[in-house]
């Protein structure tokens, strides 16, 4: 990309193939992921230096390795999330961010699992840990993130409310298993929220939608409970006077990002090899939406930012 914009900026053009340096290797991408950073990026909401490529995440088969590269060989298959310029034939990867993938999981499934099923990996076992006793709301239940954490939090015994926009996401947020899902085309969200839980408001919302939804994500909590705003699909949440939590009932509000939840590499260990057993196991399904040419970007983020799609989009060299 040369200028931020609307997908229509994204070009697809012809450059070197990259060289893999001391620690990094290079990989043939078989599947990247496309995700709502990506179009922060692209529209410059979240600016970056231009020109950039875009993308976060993907998943292929290692064609170099660095001079310095240990346990890693060429033709292993691998995923990766958070590497810039991942919407790329060839990417280079530092080992740092390599993950390995089970033999039972596919390039796709595994490139739709990284950032989304991290993300909701987090949310759900440090952001809030969820138990047994805990009622959550998951905005965009039927999105990329929706799905997996609706399954996370019911394999972990809590109860999910979802919100959605159309019967058939409705269905699919039930079919993750979410106890009840609001249309709020249909009816305030809120309002049935409260009478779900007869007034008593729910522990946690994860709010990726953020302006359109902030205020009453914060009014559907009990006393004591947790707003987790990962993402603004709908806007940033204009400046918020902190005053107001403590008598909404000494409330949290956290904005928390991914990659302050990998923060070494036992820890990227631990989320990758929970989030891939439950793949194998199949307590985790993960869904893929809809797929691109890697030559037609601006088709996925389209796709992506018209909210149409249930499940994940990718990006197919």
């Amino acid at each position: 990309m040369s200028h931020t914009g609307g997908p229509d900026v994204l070009e697809y053009v012809e450059v070197e193939t990259p060289e893999a340096g001391e620690h990094d290797v290079v990989v043939k991408a078989h599947a990247i992921g496309v995700n709502y950073i990506d179009t922060y990026h692209r529209e410059g909401a979240y600016p970056l230096p231009l020109p950039f490529t875009p993308g976060q995440e993907g998943a292929g088969e290692i064609t170099q390795v660095g001079s310095a590269v240990e346990g890693w060989s060429v033709g292993d298959r691998v995923c990766w999330a958070m590497v810039a310029g991942s919407y790329a034939e060839y990417v280079r990867v530092p080992t740092d961010a390599l993950n390995r993938i089970p033999e039972s999981i596919d390039f796709s499934q595994a490139a739709a699992a990284m950032l989304q099923g991290l993300t909701a990996h987090y949310l759900a076992t440090s952001v809030y840990p969820v138990g047994a006793d805990t009622t959550a709301v998951v905005h965009a239940v039927a999105g990329g993130v929706g799905l997996l954490l609706t399954q996370m939090i019911r394999t972990k015994g809590g109860t999910v409310i979802g919100t959605t926009s159309s019967a058939q996401k409705a269905q699919r947020g039930l079919d993750a298993g979410a106890a009840h899902v609001i249309r709020y085309d249909e009816e305030p969200w809120a309002k049935r929220v409260d009478e779900i839980t007869d007034g008593r408001g729910v522990d946690v919302v994860y709010d990726g939608v953020g302006k359109d939804t902030f205020e009453d994500s914060l009014g559907s909590l009990r006393p004591r409970g947790t707003l987790a705003l990962y993402g603004a699909a709908s806007g940033p949440v204009p400046p918020f006077d902190l005053q107001r939590l403590g008598g909404l009932g000494s409330l949290v509000v956290t904005r928390p990002t991914l990659g302050h939840f990998m923060a070494d590499a036992s820890e990227r260990a631990w989320r990758t090899g929970e989030l891939f057993a439950a793949i194998e196991s199949g307590q985790l399904e993960v869904s893929v939406a809809a797929t691109f040419p890697l030559a037609d970007a601006a088709g996925g983020h389209r796709a992506i930012q018209s909210r149409d799609y249930s499940g994940k989009i990718l990006l197919l060299p």
